[in-house]
């Protein structure tokens, strides 16, 4: 079975793998300029794999970009591992509008021994999480090479289970739209990707995605392409009450 670390995309090639790489994802996320790019609007909008990876001895790293708050309450972009189980997984949210990043290992949508930061577009630039022999780390990092660790705990039983999957999810209550940028997934910054055949089990299809872009590059050539694939999903609701002390985000993927 393979890890989140197999899945690998640096967004370079101004089309959205959704056949392979992303093929769980809904809302109409696109890639454009060398990043993928998350709708972040009053709807829900999802960047998400297939559900066919283990996170034991492994784990994901990515640059994210985060929305604008706008007039908006909340502006957040959800980074996480899913199990099968809806509410039960791990990851980040981060929310510019509430200037928190939130540090999750939730159950039924909570998690009562949640980590809070104050955000930082420059220390939270990349975010990190992975598994090692019986312990979760969350880290993060401004430049993707250095990081901090910003919680740990044990690792929970589904972290074994064949069926995960990896999602950024963007929503927001009020306020113009805007997008999540998401960059370097599991590519380390400034190195090359070079696929070839692929290893994930839905698939024979070689890939064939370079990512040369420099961290500090101010501009790419790549054109976006809008997919037009339709995809159907239940109502979601997002829930947020005292400042970064009772932070729950609810969707059924």
């Amino acid at each position: 079975m393979p890890g989140l670390d197999e899945l690998a995309d640096g967004f370079n090639d101004g089309t959205l793998d959704t056949a392979v790489r992303w093929s769980g994802s809904c809302g109409d996320p696109d890639e454009t300029a060398g990043r993928a790019r998350v709708p972040c609007t009053t709807g829900f909008a999802g960047l998400k794999s297939a559900s066919t990876y283990t996170l034991t001895g492994n784990g994901a790293a990515l640059r994210l970009y985060a929305p604008t708050p706008d007039t908006a309450t909340t502006s957040a972009a959800s980074v996480l591992v899913l199990s099968s189980v809806g509410g039960t997984d791990a990851g980040f949210i981060v929310d510019p509008a509430q200037n928190a990043v939130g540090v999750y290992l939730r159950e039924g949508y909570a998690d009562g021994a949640a980590v809070f930061l104050t955000y930082s577009a420059t220390d939270h630039a990349w975010l990190r999480i992975r598994e090692d022999a019986g312990t979760l780390h969350w880290e993060t990092s401004p430049d993707g090479t250095t990081w901090t660790t910003r919680r740990t705990a044990a690792t929970p039983a589904w972290a074994a289970d064949p069926d995960l999957a990896f999602l950024v999810e963007g929503h927001r209550d009020a306020g113009a739209a805007d997008f999540i940028e998401v960059d370097y997934f599991n590519v380390p910054p400034g190195q090359t990707l070079a696929l070839g055949t692929a290893t994930v089990t839905e698939t024979a299809q070689a890939l064939g995605r370079a990512k040369t872009k420099a961290l500090a590059a101010a501009a790419e050539a790549d054109t976006a392409q809008a997919l037009t694939a339709t995809i159907t999903r239940l109502d979601v609701t997002l829930t947020l009450s005292a400042p970064r002390t009772d932070w729950e985000v609810s969707a059924p993927w």
